[in-house]
């Protein structure tokens, strides 16, 4: 399987399967001399962690990430960080009923198709708990990219949206909720719908939104590299992402130019920020903001109609512990891939000029 490795300078491998014994990586390239914050670490793992609430998964994981190397007396040390997350709490059995069968918009049946085999158990490779590792390795490019600061947060649960300009949300409120949507009301509106779903045995998405502060002129390079593109690849390489957009995106469409265009102040800002702080490709100093859509969970409690490995038509239900709603755990994993690509790009712009 190829596919495993993120990355041009700052790079990011990993490994492991939702079942098996644990899931990990090793990231390359980080440059030596960076100290490091273990438990900011340790936080954003907790922060995406199955069983933090009631409307996510409740699979018991501790998430507890173990280093092996690339670290020392606290310090990276510019040799190649390896890491483990220990699976603690898989129930295989929950997935016997698809031994042979396909779950709808699951990637069981590609899989089989592309390889020949497939672990049925949790999806295996494919699960989201891949995506642990990916918060990980963010969480240290974090800490080398500061003072850049990335938040994410939920912007949206199925038709329940927060339409607040980017520029006035209170970043401190998104994680006093479980729903990490920085509005209180709209939060409590997110969160009681989650339970109903569940209720109903169904599942829905979200969008996760992510405002990138701090941010130095230059990141980024013109032509088949553009900063958005990548943040774009990064995004729709998390599980369930089916769209991205940057700025105004798509609302931008429906606007002439002379109203569209951000106008520069004299000091090389701009008096407005529908660019989204990319420019050509290249950021521009100002914010960088963009959106994330999540299609909503595959797995659902109710009878839906499928087909097994002899092509016959079945019934399939699900079972086992799986999220209503993706978009509350996937916040520190946007957080995570933002930080991965912004990391691998500061390294770049070092070869800029002298």
């Amino acid at each position: 399987m190829a596919g495993n490795t993120y990355g041009t300078i700052f790079k990011l491998s990993t490994f492991g399967e939702s079942h098996g014994k644990a899931i990990g990586g090793v990231i390359d390239g980080c440059p030596a001399g960076i100290e490091l914050d273990l438990n900011a670490i340790q936080r954003d793992l907790d922060r995406r962690k199955p069983g933090q609430s009631a409307i996510v998964t409740q699979r018991k994981e501790p998430d507890e990430v173990e280093f092996f190397s690339g670290i020392f007396e606290g310090k990276t040390t510019g040799t190649p960080i390896g890491f483990a997350i220990h699976n603690t709490n898989q129930k295989s059995n929950d997935y016997s009923h698809i031994k042979d069968s396909y779950r709808p918009s699951h990637a069981d049946y590609v899989y089989d198709e592309k390889y020949g085999i497939r672990d049925y158990r949790g999806g295996g490779r494919s699960s989201a708990r891949e995506t642990a590792s990916r918060v990980v390795a963010g969480a240290i490019a974090k800490q080398f990219l500061a003072p850049i600061e990335i938040n994410a947060y939920v912007s949206a649960v199925g038709h329940i949206r927060l339409n607040t300009d980017p520029s006035k949300i209170d970043l401190s409120l998104i994680e006093n909720n479980p729903v990490r949507c920085p509005d209180p009301v709209m939060a409590a509106e997110m969160e009681d719908y989650i339970k109903q779903i569940r209720k109903e045995g169904d599942t829905i998405g979200g969008v996760v939104s992510c405002i990138i502060k701090n941010v130095p002129v230059g990141l980024g390079e013109p032509v088949f590299d553009k900063l958005h593109a990548e943040l774009g690849k990064a995004m729709l390489s998390i599980n369930a992402v089916k769209g991205f957009e940057y700025g105004s995106g798509f609302e931008g469409t429906q606007m002439k130019g002379s109203a569209h265009n951000d106008l520069f102040n004299s000091d090389g800002t701009t008096k407005t920020n529908r660019s989204g702080g990319i420019q050509g490709g290249i950021t521009n100093g100002m914010d960088i903001y963009f959106r994330v859509a999540f299609k909503p969970v595959a797995t659902i409690m109710q009878n839906q109609e499928t087909i097994n490995s002899s092509g016959e038509t079945v019934a399939m239900q699900g079972k086992g512990r799986h999220d209503p709603c993706v978009v509350p755990r996937a916040v520190p994993i946007v957080e995570a891939m933002a930080a991965l690509v912004l990391a691998d790009f500061q390294l770049l712009k070092r070869t800029n000029k002298i």
